[in-house]
């Protein structure tokens, strides 16, 4: 019963806090924060608890009795429809990054959001609660409920509490993942029908559908639906237009979960369901997605460097980044997915970090535009170094997180094809050029007179103390990485082992 706790912890916390604004105001916030870090306390002690963790094996995708948590209860048994969790390696990892960084959504609301802030936190809460459910669901009905209800609380976040154009980004995003979703919907229906006449059952259990036979056409339709799912949440050119948008249009917390984590559910979606269920058509569709994770990194980064809008411009970035996600995981060597889930991981705190600093300077500046920016650091030297240190993180800086998931991307996709590992390269160089530029126009150069009699509020402690867990995150993750490789590598050598 964990991973339900976990859950229900998250849905009830949100309506706890809907209700505590009828007590304080400021009531809300304070609520949310803690309901998440007593769901992560909660989690840690459960898993710090179990010995596998010591001694982790490689968990056999088709028998749940090898995973490190499995729960199963009849719901619909008519259909074969289960209330069905599951926990390895990486889905512990994404839940531990969703509970880490949901604290930070939190945290970046403090201020930023000033009406209905029981409602807002109550939404926050209740995204949470639909990634986790994306993470651990393995009944691929119970998936797909997921899938959806992490979608209607984000959609009120942007719609309700977003900026000038709040209302047709938030459509945009709605229209694209929910046309993406009922395309999955579709591609579920189709496995478990194809499952049923093979088998004489029904089942919506990842266990039971793992190595259905079906025509090599049918396998090749169906991937495709789980696919496009999954890479418009990625997103990956050309499914990526809806996400600078609803970046830009999103509050500073909205943007903190869209790029932190909602991202990695369509990363997540792939390892777990698009190769592993189709693995013989996920691999002869492998060079086109490997084609589209170049193209992405660099057109993203190019997109990126023409950008003058700040939370634009790290919302084109995020696409680039997860080009290299999308190549890692269709390079599908070890060395390629350890760098796609290691990615997933520090991608997360960097971009969810820039966002928060491009949410400060908003909220103090009332501007997004660059060009009325300029030589901050002198009267924000605190928001200036951190700015700094997440900029290098974001272009891939040689001791921390975000350099060596590219470095393992690249070395894993150098042994499936040299010369599109030479084009995802020149993704670093971009990276680079509009990370530092970036940089130079909002921080450094002439101030603005008009910004420079304002007397701006640098970071306070709060957020000093957010940024610095995100900080430790980075370095952790450069430095020693060994503990995510060691909890990724059992899963990504059992999958290895069952694809051709």
């Amino acid at each position: 019963m964990v991973m339900v706790n976990l859950i229900l912890i998250l849905l009830v916390g949100g309506v706890l806090a809907l209700l505590s604004e009828r007590v304080n105001e400021n009531m809300p916030r304070r609520v949310a924060l803690a309901v998440v870090l007593f769901d992560l306390i909660y989690s840690l002690i459960h898993l710090s608890g179990m010995p596998e963790l010591t001694q982790l094996q490689a968990p056999l995708p088709d028998d749940p009795s090898t995973w490190l948590m499995h729960f199963k209860a009849d719901w619909i048994p008519a259909f074969g429809i289960s209330i069905e969790f599951a926990l390895d390696g990486i889905s512990m990892l994404m839940v531990l990054l969703t509970l880490v960084l949901g604290a930070v959504a939190v945290s970046a609301s403090w201020t930023d959001v000033i009406v209905r802030r029981g409602f807002f936190e109550a939404n926050l809460l209740w995204t949470l609660a639909g990634v986790l459910g994306v993470f651990m669901a393995l009944d691929l009905f119970l998936f797909f409920l997921f899938w959806e209800v992490m979608l209607i609380p984000m959609y009120f976040m942007i719609a309700i509490w977003g900026h000038e154009n709040r209302g047709y980004a938030a459509m945009k995003f709605f229209i694209f993942t929910q046309a993406s979703g009922l395309l999955m919907l579709v591609s579920i229906l189709a496995l478990v029908a194809v499952n049923q006449s093979a088998t004489g059952q029904w089942s919506f259990s990842y266990f039971d559908l793992l190595n259905t036979p079906m025509a090599e056409a049918t396998a090749h339709w169906l991937m495709l639906g789980f696919f496009i799912a999954f890479v418009v949440k990625l997103p990956v050119f050309p499914f990526h237009t809806w996400l600078p948008d609803a970046h830009t249009q999103a509050p500073t917390a909205g943007s903190v979960i869209l790029a932190g984590i909602l991202l990695k559910t369509g990363a997540y979606g792939l390892i777990r369901f698009a190769v592993p269920l189709f693995p013989q058509a996920a691999m002869d569709f492998s060079y086109v997605a490997m084609v589209l994770g170049a193209v992405g990194v660099v057109y993203g980064a190019v997109l990126a460097f023409a950008q003058t809008d700040f939370k634009r411009l790290i919302a084109y970035s995020s696409v680039s980044h997860m080009g290299f996600v999308l190549l890692g995981v269709y390079a599908w060597n070890e060395l390629a997915l350890q760098g796609a889930v290691m990615q997933m991981v520090a991608h997360g705190f960097s971009t969810a970090a820039l966002f928060m600093i491009a949410g400060g300077l908003q909220e103090r500046l009332h501007t997004r535009d660059m060009r009325e920016m300029g030589g901050l650091w002198q009267q924000m030297p605190r928001m200036g170094a951190v700015a700094m240190f997440f900029v290098v993180a974001s272009l891939g800086l040689p001791g921390l997180g975000n350099f060596v998931a590219e470095f393992l991307v690249l070395l894993g996709l150098f042994q499936v094809d040299p010369w599109l590992t030479a084009v995802a390269a020149l993704g670093l160089i971009t990276g680079a050029a509009y990370s530092l530029i970036l940089m130079q126009r909002a921080f450094q150069g002439e101030p603005n007179p008009r910004l420079a009699d304002q007397g701006l509020m640098d970071f306070g402690r709060r957020e000093m103390l957010t940024m610095a867990v995100m900080m430790l995150a980075l370095v952790g993750l450069g430095i020693y990485p060994q503990p995510i490789l060691d909890i990724a590598q059992p899963v990504l050598q059992s999958l290895l082992e069952v694809t051709p």
